[in-house]
């Protein structure tokens, strides 16, 4: 039994013990894209690798809703693990497991009938349309189950164990690596293969993940029933504007890119692979923003607001410890680490020297993670919209683009360093003088 109730006991090692798994789970995560990516572009070429990348794009902003949905679901359930309502806990799941359902068949259906029209939006080659709409459409026909496993990961995140769902994500990761090059090459599926394998290999995930869960009780599901009209306005309230965080962070991130093409072809190639490692790089911040989410919103639930207090502080210096050590190794080989990505010298020098001047700016970032997560904990999903949306379109957008402009292919570093370091101070002043210690999820009586 791997839940842990976060209203007693040692928060060092509750901080430590909990997040290492998410992160770990995280990496998994990337490596499954790597993996992708590394058959699709050696087995079919260019072209199916560009389908691919263009496909994925469309695939990341729905899986992004997906993640602030899940916030959603961590918050809402990690509270009620802290009161202790196991009837109002299972009642929750059931009701998360059919409006996730719902969305997920309707978000399905919808990105089949109108997957060539998106992609010819996003201005996609006439000779890779083809390629990416099967590849999009068939993803699209398994979002069910990118939907149930990354569910069921989360509601053991919120009962307090995140090592379960390490076991059932790696079956996917290992179930994409073999099925892969057997889809693609051996039986000469080209890139619908590398969908199908994507496909098979969440399903199989959300599967096992679903036996785990029914065998040992490990989760308090029940017999599907219609939720109540409270408990949907609640999931609703909270989930759609979870949803749109991590939507405005994935439109942030393209906007961003627009700056970046200015400058050329070496410049995109540079930046791309400096995301690659911004994408490692922030992990552990990430881990410990989950982390934070479901041990506050026990203890929030519980009414301790000390212990509430003790995690956030050790989090932020857990943050920093690992953030400037990172920042560290990142400007000693900057631009030996942007050469695993990349070979063009131009683009190593522009990627090598973004690294070096971004790298000590990241622990900021890491704050902005920890801080948000605990106020997302009490149910103020609105609240860190709103600083989402001025961290990427008030600040990183739009100092990206003047500091471009001001100082040349450096700029777009520096107004992204310090746009971390002005997020990080809003996102302070809210959690130290903001209303979200009052939010109240449940209606008491």
């Amino acid at each position: 039994m791997n839940q842990q109730d976060f209203t007693s006991g040692n928060i060092w090692r509750q901080l430590l013990t909990f997040s290492t798994p998410i992160l770990l789970t995280n990496l998994l995560q990337v490596s499954y894209q790597l993996i992708d990516s590394l058959w699709v572009g050696n087995l079919l070429g260019a072209n199916a690798l560009g389908a691919v990348a263009i496909s994925s794009t469309v695939i990341f902003t729905v899986l992004s809703f997906i993640i602030g949905i899940n916030n959603a679901t961590l918050t809402i359930l990690s509270q009620l693990k802290g009161k202790g309502d196991s009837e109002q806990l299972r009642s929750y799941v059931n009701a998360f497991v059919v409006l996730l359902t719902s969305m997920a068949i309707a978000l399905g259906a919808l990105g089949v009938l109108l997957a060539e029209d998106i992609l010819r939006l996003l201005g996609t080659p006439d000779a890779m349309v083809p390629e990416a709409v099967s590849y999009l459409q068939i993803n699209f026909i398994g979002i069910l189950f990118l939907f149930g496993y990354n569910f069921i990961g989360t509601v053991f995140r919120s009962l307090g164990d995140s090592k379960t769902p390490i076991r059932f994500v790696f079956v996917a990761v290992i179930l994409n690596a073999v099925l892969d090059p057997l889809f693609i090459h051996t039986l000469g599926l080209g890139i619908e293969g590398a969908a199908y394998a994507t496909v098979v290999a969440q399903g199989a995930a959300f599967l096992y993940g679903l036996f785990i869960s029914l065998r040992h009780k490990l989760i308090p599901f029940s017999v599907p029933s219609l939720p109540s009209r409270r408990e949907t306005a609640l999931i609703l309230s909270q989930g759609i504007p979870a949803g749109l965080q991590m939507m405005v962070i994935s439109a942030g991130a393209a906007a961003i890119m627009s700056v970046v093409t200015s400058f050329g072809g070496h410049a995109v190639a540079g930046y791309g692979a400096a995301q690659r490692l911004d994408s490692l790089l922030i992990l552990p911040a990430q881990a410990l923003g989950t982390a934070v989410n479901s041990m506050a919103g026990q203890n929030i639930a519980a009414g301790k607001w000390d212990r509430v207090k003790q995690i956030t502080t050790y989090a932020v210096f857990l943050n920093l410890a690992i953030m400037l050590a990172a920042a560290v190794l990142l400007f000693l080989f900057s631009h030996w680490s942007i050469r695993l990505f990349i070979a063009d010298q131009a683009a190593v020098e522009f990627g090598g020297e973004y690294v070096r001047l971004v790298a000590f700016f990241y622990p900021f970032l890491g704050l902005n993670f920890v801080l948000n997560g605990v106020v997302r904990a009490s149910g103020a999903m609105m609240q860190v919209l709103v600083l989402n949306i001025i961290s990427f379109w008030v600040l990183r957008y739009p100092m990206s683009a003047a500091f471009a402009e001001w100082f040349g292919e450096p700029g777009v570093a520096l107004g992204i360093g310090l746009s971390f370091v002005i997020s990080s101070l809003c996102a302070f002043l809210y959690f130290r003088f903001g209303g979200w210690k009052e939010k109240e999820l449940f209606a008491k009586g």
